[in-house]
């Protein structure tokens, strides 16, 4: 769904011009229904652009309604994006990104996420996603950790609140995997993750996460995200407070190697 939760354009304009193709043939949607193997009202609420008109229903389309392949064209620019709008331009800057630092409060980062820990909380979301979406989203998100080995190499600096470690979300062996998976990642040599400790937190620590970015162009981008809104801050006053935030937060952390042995303990005590 689209920011305004209207369905995509691109559904509706398909959806209609199916539509028009269908009753400018004389077919009706019983007919269109039985050829593509949907019900009439699957093909209802794909035309009305509801749902997402599938392939399946766009090259049957185009053979009954002999549209001659403009039907079937659409399929392209069908699908769905990767990420949600709100998310879309953060995603550029992360990807171009020569330095990346990151705090979270709440859950790892997803930079960081293994396969397990992101389909437990992708698959955990409310209301429910259906099986088609949460693949795609764990997948989207996995590949953009291909950032963490790109050349030339990208700094990222981490630093996860210590509330974070001790949610063990989706069971010990996810947990423990997850943990296991943050010490693997944290011998690479251009990523360095810190463990802000319970008693060490500060106010500042406590009002949410964010990432700042640096560009090849010397852009200096920050982001923020909270239940169900984000923000991609460009404003130099805004940006220049949250890194002094983010200055203070990871001055109060532990360092790289303290960290290591921090997680490396409660890996232990499981």
């Amino acid at each position: 769904m689209e920011q305004n939760g209207q369905p995509p354009v691109a559904w509706r304009y398909c959806g209609n011009q199916l539509k028009l193709w269908r009753t400018g043939a004389g077919v009706t949607r019983e007919q269109l229904g039985e050829a593509a193997r949907y019900s009439p009202d699957t093909v209802k609420s794909m035309e009305q652009g509801a749902r997402m008109p599938t392939p399946q229903l766009l090259d049957a389309a185009d053979d009954l309604l002999c549209a001659g392949g403009k039907l079937r064209a659409a399929t392209q620019y069908l699908r769905r994006e990767k990420f949600p709008a709100r998310s879309q331009d953060f995603m550029a800057y992360e990807a171009a990104a020569v330095s990346l630092w990151s705090y979270e409060v709440s859950l790892v980062p997803g930079l960081l996420q293994t396969r397990a820990y992101a389909e437990r909380l992708i698959g955990g979301h409310s209301p429910p996603l259906d099986d088609m979406t949460v693949e795609e989203r764990v997948n989207a998100r996995l590949e953009r950790q291909s950032i963490l080995g790109q050349r030339p190499p990208t700094a990222f600096s981490f630093v996860i609140y210590e509330a974070v470690l001790r949610c063990p979300l989706g069971g010990t062996a996810v947990y423990k995997g997850q943990l296991a998976h943050l010490l693997e990642m944290s011998a690479r040599r251009n990523v360095s993750i810190q463990v802000l400790p319970f008693e060490r937190a500060v106010p500042a620590a406590l009002s949410g996460p964010m990432v700042l970015l640096e560009s090849r162009d010397f852009e200096r981008p920050a982001f923020v995200e909270g239940q169900s809104m984000s923000q991609l801050i460009s404003d130099p006053e805004k940006v220049n407070t949250l890194t002094q935030r983010h200055g203070m937060i990871r001055m109060q952390a532990l360092s790289a190697e303290e960290s290591e042995r921090f997680i490396k303990r409660m890996v232990d005590e499981l």
